[in-house]
């Protein structure tokens, strides 16, 4: 069975990371964007982390060009941005695709493993999966719901490896 250990990905500063370094940890994987409405929910999410990081939280940020060309920048803005304007300490990777023929693999298994309203296709950026300590999603929200909705799901998953959907 394919879990999120089974990726890698390409970290903001160009190293190839294996998604097996955050096995046993509760993960939620985000498609960001620097130029979007919901740009601001970097505040809310780095709150979040800061908060359950040792218990076992982390959160990684994609940035992604899809929605309305909203992360135009190279990886070196991507991070200066993140970094000066929401003090982002969470892990960063380079920049995807989430839906189409060069959609990174991750979230072509994100999709697969829970639908969303359009199906399998993420609609905006800010679109949020919960991933257990297991590697397994256990839950998938909408780029409407605020980081700090998340919580109840985040420590339930933290404390028995599973989560509810939003």
């Amino acid at each position: 069975m394919t879990t999120l250990h089974d990726f890698s990905a390409r970290t903001l500063n160009g190293e190839d990371r294996s998604l097996a370094d955050y096995a046993g940890k509760v993960v939620l994987v985000v498609n960001t964007a620097s130029k979007c409405g919901f740009t601001p929910q970097y505040a809310g999410l780095e709150a979040l982390y800061e908060e359950l990081e040792e218990d076992g939280f982390v959160i990684l940020g994609f940035p992604c060009n899809q929605f309305g060309s909203q992360e135009p920048g190279g990886e070196d803005e991507i991070g200066e941005f993140c970094q000066l304007n929401y003090g982002v300490s969470f892990p960063m990777f380079a920049k995807v695709d989430v839906n189409g023929d060069d959609e990174h693999p991750l979230y072509g298994w994100l999709k697969s493993e829970k639908k969303g309203l359009l199906g399998g296709r993420i609609r905006w950026n800010f679109t949020k999966f919960l991933v257990g300590r297991d590697g397994r999603v256990v839950g998938r929200y909408s780029p409407r719901t605020e980081p700090a909705d998340l919580a109840g799901d985040v420590r339930a998953a933290l404390v028995d490896g599973t989560g509810s959907d939003g």
